[in-house]
């Protein structure tokens, strides 16, 4: 199975994030994601103005374990998996004190605030998209008590490791989870509290107060150990703040990213098929210099003529030779080879590649899908799209994958952003000026916005499923506007 989200990850980068989950009974998974970019003809994007270097240079990619997946009640309870491994792991590192002990401790910290943050996150989603409206008000009660509970017997843990065994380092670690889990509880229901009053205001209404007292009380407890908490008055707007987060959010996450190793793939076949060009040229050259020593024997006027023609068209053909079998190569190919390990595990690999295509060559369902407007259709006569592809391959060793955690971690998540700022030197300005009557039958002056757009399409093969995304991508000089699911 594979799943996919996409966000505007800054002013200039959208975010994929795509899931892919490998069955338990499939030792090797194999995932295929192709991406066709239609790119308007006015932003003079092509392979000349655009190399493969300067795609590969806005694209950036993360591989990383999915989160194993716990419901928040179930987080709550001290009989569940994460708190028992968690509480297992403080008695050993107190009693037991030794590398290993302290790796296992650290690690079941990292992975009980990575599974809270993903369980809350999911929760309040649900809560807000697809629980039904009657039973909303008892889902945010019981996830406000959830949360106060898993909170407090985190925290109750502290008092296992308050020995001299446990050095001050070690103890750094449960404060780091514990203010990771206190800003993510902040985080995450004061955006729940805005998106109530936009959505439910009645209900907003009736939980602000619960909210703001959570979040409150948790901004005294940051207070009290003294991490740092958000302040309308902060003289550094709040620098420090924002800068621990990043480093925690780091920190926590740290044990579910994956070392990825990026070599060029296909090195050996290119070189042979380059040294089949330089053998062709060859033949040719020395074809034509015994064909001319033989008419007019050596050291011969035409034969010194043969020969420097011979050595010019050699190289050329040499160089036609090296065109043709690099994209003969590319059809079978990837750029890049990624090895993805977990240490010296190796979970799995993934390849790449990027080439521009001419529309002849773009499947006949991905130009349905893409759809365009009578009108520019009539345009795209004179000025064609340009068109990317973007292929993906990416293979997940199941017996591997399993032994990399002691939770059970369904698949891989990759999160691939992608910055537009290449495409922004040929845009016109973000607003065009125009002329209207009002009602009053004055000529009155008002702005209009120039917006460009960029059209992805994504086929998801896995197994027997195969599936289509679209996505239009809206931007201008300025930044990134939105991103509409179109299919």
């Amino acid at each position: 199975m594979i799943d996919i989200q996409t966000s505007i990850h800054d002013n200039f980068s959208i975010e994929f994030k795509v899931g892919f989950h490998a069955r338990r009974k499939v030792k090797i998974n194999d995932f295929v994601m192709n991406t066709w970019i239609f790119i308007p003809d006015s932003l003079d994007i092509n392979h000349l103005t655009y190399p493969r270097e300067h795609f590969y240079r806005d694209i950036r990619d993360n591989i990383r374990l999915i989160t194993p997946i716990f419901l928040m009640r179930d987080i709550a309870r001290g009989d569940m998996i994460p708190l028992k491994h968690l509480e297992a792991s403080f008695h050993k590192l107190a009693s037991y004190p030794s590398r290993s002990s302290n790796a296992d401790y650290e690690y079941q910290i990292k992975m009980f605030a990575a599974i809270f943050k993903s369980a809350l996150r999911d929760q309040i989603k649900y809560i807000l998209s697809s629980a039904q409206p009657e039973d909303k008000g008892f889902l945010l009660d019981a996830l406000i008590e959830d949360v106060r509970e898993t909170l407090s017997k985190y925290r109750a843990l502290s008092t296992i490791i308050k020995t001299p065994t446990v050095s001050k380092e070690s103890y750094n670690y449960f404060e780091f989870g514990d203010e990771f889990m206190s800003n993510i509880v902040d985080q995450q229901f004061l955006t729940l509290l805005q998106k109530l009053e936009e959505s439910d205001k009645t209900l907003a209404d009736e939980y602000r107060g619960k909210i703001i007292s959570l979040v409150e009380a948790e901004n005294q407890y940051k207070k009290n150990q003294g991490y740092p908490a958000v302040s309308l008055d902060s003289p550094d707007n709040n620098r420090n703040l924002v800068f621990r987060r990043g480093v925690l959010k780091k920190f926590v996450e740290s044990d579910l990213f994956l070392t990825a190793k990026k070599k060029k793939d296909g090195v050996l076949v290119e070189q042979i098929y380059f040294s089949l060009a330089a053998g062709i040229s060859m033949i040719f050259a020395t074809a034509v210099a015994f064909s001319f020593q033989r008419t007019y024997g050596n050291l011969t006027m035409p034969l010194f003529v043969a020969l420097v023609v011979s050595y010019m068209l050699k190289d050329r053909i040499k160089e036609l030779m090296r065109y043709y079998f690099a994209h003969k190569r590319k059809a079978k190919y990837f750029d890049n080879k990624i090895t993805v390990s977990i240490k010296e595990n190796i979970v799995g690999f993934s390849k790449e590649g990027f080439d521009f295509i001419p529309e002849k060559k773009v499947p006949k369902e991905i130009l349905q899908i893409r759809n365009r407007s009578a009108l520019l259709e009539a345009d795209n006569r004179y000025t064609n799209e340009k068109i990317m592809l973007y292929r993906k391959l990416l293979q997940i060793d199941r017996s591997k994958l399993d032994e990399s955690s002691k939770y059970f971690v369904s698949g891989l998540n990759e999160i691939i952003r992608f910055n537009v700022q290449s495409f922004l030197s040929k845009m016109d300005n973000p607003e065009t000026v125009l002329f209207c009557i009002n009602e009053k039958g004055e000529l009155i002056q008002t702005l209009g916005a120039k917006v460009y757009y960029l059209n992805f399409i994504i086929q998801l093969k896995y197994l027997d499923f195969e599936s289509y995304k679209r996505y239009r991508v809206v931007f201008n000089r300025e930044g990134i506007k939105e991103i509409e699911e179109m299919l």
